[in-house]
């Protein structure tokens, strides 16, 4: 199959290629033979019906000084001069995102976006997450004190974080006798214009937060990010150590629990992340972790993903 691929993502000249899901990606692409554009969210317009994008023909390598290669700009209509889309730009989900998403339906599906633009844009992270009550811990989203003062004397230890933040920014853990608690309010307050996220803090991360790759609603693999000494937070790039692991029977459940709701919405790929038996975020806008993955136990994700895009096409 000859595809034509873009990448709307950040720049191409900033990424750790030996982290990054999107080189992957683009790499299993160019071994199949597809050809690749880059462009970044600004680089989009909307003009009378259509869709184009002032794109750069990619080019992608191993080669740690010279990964990447691109050609002259050009503008190109993304609604016929492309196949797939993959939208890969990293959070925060924010109003450039969400416009973003409104502007690529006027495309998909004719051009396959992955993952679909309107589920990705009714699913940030940890919200989508309270559709299973079930298999999420004792979670609280508020602007409220007197919530969150509440839900701590219930719980006693608590992790606070913003609602639309990513790689564990603003992440806070405050105990049952800690004193910060409402300046800690009081900053969430300031900053952020909506309400914030507060959880149970559960003890079993210290064993990992568990990363699991899903295809298509189907379960493929996983890594286990354990913080660091004196870390809640077990982000990659904030110290988190990724270690082999195996998807358990609990697991297993989880993904089946949300996996046919993930296909319904063409979430092609997805990253959820368990701590010991509970459900803690979904990943859709821009799922990491396949590059270790394939280290650990040479599960091809890339592959995986391509193959599933092959099939809807």
């Amino acid at each position: 199959m000859s595809l034509n691929v873009a990448l709307q993502m950040d720049p191409i000249e900033k990424i750790d290629i030996n982290g990054d899901s999107t080189f992957s990606m683009g790499l299993e692409a160019q071994k199949r033979g597809y050809k690749l554009y880059h462009y970044l969210v600004g680089d989009m317009s909307f003009l009378n019906g259509k869709v184009k994008a002032y794109a750069r023909p990619l080019t992608l390598s191993l080669d740690l000084e010279n990964y990447y290669k691109v050609e002259e700009t050009q503008c190109i209509d993304l609604g016929s001069d492309i196949d797939v889309i993959l939208m890969r730009q990293d959070p925060p989900f924010h109003m450039g995102y969400i416009t973003a998403t409104h502007i690529l339906e006027h495309i998909h599906p004719k051009t396959l976006v992955v993952n679909d633009p309107a589920s990705v844009r009714n699913a940030p992270e940890k919200i989508f997450l309270t559709r299973f009550p079930d298999l999420m811990p004792p979670t609280l989203i508020t602007s409220n004190n007197d919530d969150v003062r509440s839900f701590r004397q219930e719980h006693g230890d608590i992790i606070i974080k913003p609602l639309y933040g990513n790689g564990g920014a603003g992440v806070f853990r405050i105990t049952k006798d800690d004193q910060n608690l409402s300046s800690l309010i009081e900053m969430f307050q300031e900053f952020y214009p909506e309400p914030f996220i507060v959880q149970k803090y559960l003890p079993d991360v210290r064993k990992g937060d568990k990363r699991i790759i899903l295809v298509d609603g189907k379960p493929v693999g996983a890594i286990n990010r354990v913080p660091g000494k004196g870390e809640v937070r077990s982000n990659m790039h904030v110290g988190g150590k990724a270690l082999k692991t195996i998807i358990n029977k609990r697991e297993y459940e989880i993904c089946e629990a949300i996996g046919p709701v993930l296909k319904e919405q063409g979430q092609i790929f997805v990253g959820i992340d368990v701590i010991g038996d509970y459900l803690t975020e979904i990943n859709v806008t821009s799922p990491t972790g396949i590059q270790e993955i394939k280290r650990f136990d040479g599960t091809d994700i890339a592959a995986l993903i391509w193959d599933a895009v092959e099939a809807k096409l």
